[in-house]
């Protein structure tokens, strides 16, 4: 898979420059070792650990007259294995976006650095918002979570979980990942790094707690919520760099935000405080998954509502922000229409010798001296 940005400079090989401009063809080569693993019968034991999710458990059901055979999931210390490789194909994929997508689209529009930066962020999220956003939703719909939310505690510890459910959050953890590399790949901003990590390392908290504490349902359907509300952010902001005109994504964003962090807070509450903490199965049992105590109802609560709080502080200050550069925007329009207008004013009155009725000229001078 070849993708290579186009430059006049061959740059040294192994070089950082080389590293940054070959970086999808060499993750590309990495990743097809581990597919090249599978036709071979002495590598294909360890390629599979990569490539395949792990702890399949086959469980029967007596649906009708028949017995029907369903394969489960849990999971364990192999699915690191397979979240590296698919941080691996994270990254090509963020790659062929960029620069089959929104690279031509930058070049075309000719933004600021400013914007050209921002507008890669967004639409590298956009894209996978959405894609995560149909995907969770899918699942929560053939799991009828949604139907009956007292599932979201009900039966706890979910140790098991469907393939779909699995496989999502494998996805899930290898995206954020990758996006460690990528700071580097994309040479993101000194000042940008830090900003973008805590939203990484966010990320990577909350998507593990919920996975590792089995509480995988909850977390799905957070994060369907919160994906939803980021894609229309990011749209919306996709939007007002093809028309700067066009900001009322923005307003239904405010909007969806704050309730986005309401029903969060709730949903996690009545799960974790109210739900679990009446659950029959209390105790602390690692071998079971089981993590219903109090110290990490305590915890996950205190996590989420830590993350809410920061996420409202830093909504509140981007709208005193965007506010405050409204009002100097319309500030500057009343200041600049009676200059305009005063400059009108001037010329119709002569100024600066343009017109007939003011100063005379030195040669008209000459001839009524004369």
């Amino acid at each position: 898979m070849g993708i290579r940005k186009k430059t006049n400079k061959n740059p040294p090989v192994m070089s950082h420059e080389f590293v940054i401009q070959n970086h999808a063809d060499i993750v590309s080569c990495v990743a097809m070792v581990f597919l090249l693993g599978l036709m071979f019968e002495v590598t294909s034991k360890f390629a599979v650990l990569f490539i395949t999710v792990q702890y399949n458990v086959t469980i029967s059901t007596n649906e009708g007259p028949e017995e029907t055979a369903v394969n489960h999931f849990h999971h364990g210390i192999k699915d690191l294995a397979t979240t590296f490789f698919y941080m691996l194909v994270a990254i090509i994929m963020h790659a062929i976006i960029q620069e089959y997508v929104l690279d031509k689209i930058n070049r075309k529009k000719h933004f600021s650095k400013t914007k050209h930066s921002k507008f890669n962020e967004s639409g590298q999220l956009s894209a996978f918002y959405l894609f995560s956003f149909g995907w969770g939703t899918s699942i929560l719909l053939s799991e009828n979570f949604l139907s009956n939310p007292v599932t979201l505690w009900e039966g706890y510890p979910h140790t098991l979980m469907p393939f779909q459910m699995k496989f999502y959050f494998i996805c899930q953890l290898g995206y954020w990942l990758h996006a460690l590399p990528e700071l580097y790949f994309q040479k993101t901003k000194k000042e940008d790094i830090p900003r973008q990590l805590v939203y990484i390392f966010l990320y990577l908290v909350h998507i593990a707690g919920a996975y590792i504490l089995n509480l995988n349902r909850l977390g799905l359907v957070l994060l369907v919520l919160h994906y939803f509300v980021e894609l229309l952010f990011h749209v919306s902001r996709l939007v007002y760099f093809s028309n700067e005109n066009r900001q009322m994504g923005f307003t239904i964003w405010a909007i969806l935000f704050v309730l986005g962090r309401l029903l969060t807070l709730s949903l996690s509450v009545l799960t974790v405080g109210f739900g679990l903490a009446t659950a029959e199965n209390q105790g602390l049992d690692l071998a079971a998954g089981n993590f219903n105590v109090l110290f990490v109802r305590i915890t996950v609560l205190a996590a989420i509502c830590l993350t809410q709080a920061f996420m409202m502080w830093k909504f509140i200050n981007f709208q005193l922000r965007r506010w405050r550069e409204h009002a100097q925007a319309q500030t500057l329009k009343k200041k600049q229409v009676p200059a305009k207008s005063k400059s009108k004013k001037d010329k119709a009155n002569g100024v600066n010798g343009v017109n007939s009725h003011g100063a005379d000229s030195p040669r008209s001078r000459k001839e009524k001296s004369s």
